[in-house]
């Protein structure tokens, strides 16, 4: 029988993509991270009932829209419906309906921009208010961490807070709380597709393969990890732009050095700091993806994206800091 809780007849859920600006990888060790939220980016599920389900589709029938490609669906499909079960057995939903959930995605997979946490939050979110279930910060958190770990191996968190945040976010062990920005004036971040599919998760195991060869070689990365991004805490909270931006420049050099980048990554990498950019870096897990390029003003950024795509830029976006500003505390 349906369950006689539920109040509406469709739900819809909300987040966006996030970009890492520094911490990846090192955060999975206890080093801070720091995280942007892309609200352009955005994501939406619709979740309803259907008295019309596929013999084979189980309790739900997925449609995803938007940037995802055939196989990626598919992959998608069968982890969102793992936690819309997941979802049911948390909340002691009993029997229902067969349902029907669209998920429209702007975040293209595999680029280290947050997909898969960002539709996971967005459905769960539509499927609890087509429930009637209020789900708190911690519940939406630990349901779609759990997806995470699945489709990641050990994921940090840093992805499923982001892609629901307004704010900047600064991650230090187990806390997370808003990053201070401080004059940032007209800069912003340009974010940039390389074309190739990332693996967050054979990243982590290639970084983790090379820690148990090399003795002593993770104590090195985090502690480099972890310094450059504290820093980059001071740089943003007293404006310093162009010092933030070597902070990116220096924690792409770790990442690089730890095999983590690619030749396509790198030419953009390059292409950004030849048009003026104060810093640039890959961004997420790596092995392919997005990499970011700091920019101060709009005129320069205006040449660096079109010296990104002249380097091989599939597509671009950009995230004004000076959005973020008055949320300083």
């Amino acid at each position: 029988m349906p369950d006689n809780r539920r109040s509406r007849s469709v739900g819809i859920g909300r987040a966006h993509g996030k970009a890492i600006l520094l911490g990846e990888h090192a955060v999975l060790y206890g080093a801070p991270a720091l995280a942007l939220p892309v609200p352009q980016l955005a994501v939406t599920a619709s979740a309803g009932w259907s008295s019309h389900a596929p013999a084979d589709a189980g309790d739900v029938s997925f449609t995803m829209t938007g940037s995802a490609s055939g196989p990626v669906v598919t992959q998608a499909a069968d982890g969102l419906q793992r936690l819309v079960t997941e979802f049911k057995k948390t909340t002691g939903v009993a029997e229902c309906p067969h349902l029907d959930v669209i998920v429209d995605c702007a975040i293209p997979s595999g680029r280290g921009l947050g997909s898969s946490a960002a539709c996971g939050r967005a459905v769960i979110l539509a499927v609890a208010q087509l429930f009637g279930r209020e789900l708190d910060a911690d519940a939406v958190f630990d349901l779609v961490q759990t997806a995470e770990n699945v489709a990641h191996g050990k994921a940090s968190g840093v992805d499923v807070v982001a892609t629901g945040a307004s704010f900047p976010l600064q991650f230090t062990a187990e806390t997370v709380r808003e990053l201070r920005m401080g004059a940032v004036g007209e800069g912003f971040v340009i974010i940039a597709d390389s074309g190739e599919f990332g693996s967050t998760k054979d990243a982590v195991e290639l970084l983790r393969g090379g820690f148990q060869r090399v003795p002593g070689s993770q104590e090195t990365f985090v502690r480099r990890a972890s310094k450059l991004t504290r820093t980059a805490v001071g740089d943003l909270a007293d404006g310093r732009v162009d010092d933030f931006g070597k902070r990116l420049t220096d924690y792409h050099e770790l990442l690089s050095t730890a095999g983590l980048s690619t030749g396509r990554i790198d030419a953009l990498v390059d292409a950004a700091l030849a048009a003026g950019s104060p810093g640039a870096k890959i961004t997420g897990g790596g092995l392919g993806g997005c990499m970011i390029a700091l920019a101060r003003e709009p005129e320069q950024g205006r040449e660096i994206t079109r010296r990104l795509h002249a380097a091989g830029a599939s597509q671009t976006w950009a995230v004004p800091l000076g959005r973020f500003a008055s949320h300083a505390p």
